[in-house]
């Protein structure tokens, strides 16, 4: 079984009165934030208050880029050369930092989000002009899904790249995530959740919804702070890994 593995949430994807998500309970069951930065969600005081109430926690904070795509909450791929997400990338980054400061909190490291993510996954360009990105704000780590191209690109240019799975998503045996469109690409159940990341944890073998099991590493654990069963699913996900002896600590020191 895993000693210890850090725990986040994608936070502060809210809109001026608009809120997504409980961030508060959430922020008091996790290690690590990603907040949103103003391109699939969020606005400067969303993204002040989400990293006050971090700081208050002592939550270690990300950056959590995405298509500047609100309507469709950054799932769509919108067409854009590798060159221009490196420069959106980088805008946003630089959003988030900039009301960070004033918070008094530090960006550790960057998370995709949504689409983005699952583009630069396997895309070799893209994952390149994020990695170009991320490595010219410097002194930040990336966080990556698991087994992907963007984790590859990372570790070879050098910078401090971890691993994710996610909780409550089905995953392929190609090891990317199920597509949402699937009706069993979501997990809802918390007890259910709970129940493959242990095993997985005693394993390194993730289930698959199209084939046998895939093998992964894990440095972190997702639970998508916009689901409706967000806040039970990281309860039970840290009262059980507790229970087992499993420590939720950052991936990053604070």
């Amino acid at each position: 079984m895993q000693a210890s593995i850090d725990l986040n949430s994608d936070l502060g994807e809210g809109f001026g009165p608009w809120a997504m998500g409980n961030d508060a309970a959430l922020l008091d069951l996790v290690s690590s934030a990603n907040i949103a930065c103003g391109g699939h969600a969020s606005d400067p005081d969303t993204m002040h208050a989400t990293l006050a109430l971090a700081r208050a926690r002592g939550v270690v904070v990300g950056a959590h880029p995405g298509y500047a795509d609100p309507l469709g909450f950054g799932r769509r791929i919108i067409p854009m050369t590798p060159e221009a997400i490196g420069r959106m990338i980088a805008a946003q980054i630089g959003a988030l930092q900039g009301v960070a400061a004033l918070a008094g909190v530090p960006v550790r490291y960057v998370k995709l989000h949504g689409a983005l993510a699952n583009l630069a996954a396997d895309d070799a360009a893209v994952a390149h002009a994020v990695v170009q990105a991320v490595a010219a704000m410097q002194g930040l780590a990336v966080l990556a899904i698991s087994g992907t191209v963007l984790e590859e690109a990372a570790r070879d240019a050098g910078l401090p790249v971890y691993s994710e799975i996610f909780a409550d998503r089905a995953y392929l045996a190609n090891g990317r995530l199920a597509p949402r469109a699937r009706p069993d690409a979501v997990l809802h159940d918390a007890d259910e959740a709970a129940d493959r990341l242990l095993r997985f944890l005693e394993t390194g073998l993730m289930p698959s919804v199209d084939g046998p099991p895939v093998r992964l590493r894990a440095d972190s654990i997702c639970v998508h702070g916009d689901s409706p069963d967000a806040v039970a699913m990281a309860q039970q996900i840290r009262a059980e890994l507790t229970a087992q002896g499993v420590t939720i600590a950052p991936f990053l020191a604070g």
